[in-house]
């Protein structure tokens, strides 16, 4: 490890998603949507950082937002292992654990091109198969998907 300090910005109100696997930063800016114009507030995206827990992680701050549990569902899809740290007057005033949810509704599309779900405009239902490795199974078409083989809504 370095001495060399990290300079990133504090937030005075908002969340930090911290411990986030190398390289997967931007997907979790993409699936929260933040991306698109989301008025003043500020993203920070720290790639590739130094981490005594990981080795090397990724971070991502955003000023003047709240997570939803859509939201958290989404980060565990791509980052089990994440911490939520909710900032208020610059301080860490929560931490959230984030766990793998027994049941994700309508946030991930089958990639079965058999699946109704994508022949018909209709929610997609999936339940949690295994949490190590996440594993989860179309209540449609009773397919097993990794984490990484199915598309987030």
């Amino acid at each position: 490890m370095s001495d060399r300090p990290y300079k990133v910005f504090k937030i005075k109100e908002g969340v930090v998603i911290d411990h986030i696997p190398v390289g997967k930063a931007l997907k979790v800016v993409n699936v929260l949507g933040l991306g698109r114009k989301i008025g003043n507030s500020i993203i920070t995206l720290g790639m590739n950082l130094e981490s005594k827990k990981m080795g090397r992680k990724d971070v991502v701050k955003i000023e003047k937002k709240e997570l939803s549990q859509d939201d958290l569902n989404k980060i565990v899809l791509i980052a089990p292992e994440a911490s939520i740290n909710i900032i208020k007057n610059e301080k860490v005033a929560e931490k959230v654990s984030i766990h793998v949810p027994a049941k994700f509704d309508n946030l991930i599309q089958c990639p079965n091109p058999k699946c109704i779900t994508r022949n018909y405009e209709m929610r997609s239902l999936f339940i949690t198969a295994k949490k190590e490795p996440l594993q989860v199974k179309c209540h449609y078409c009773e397919k097993v998907f990794g984490r990484d083989e199915a598309d987030l809504l």
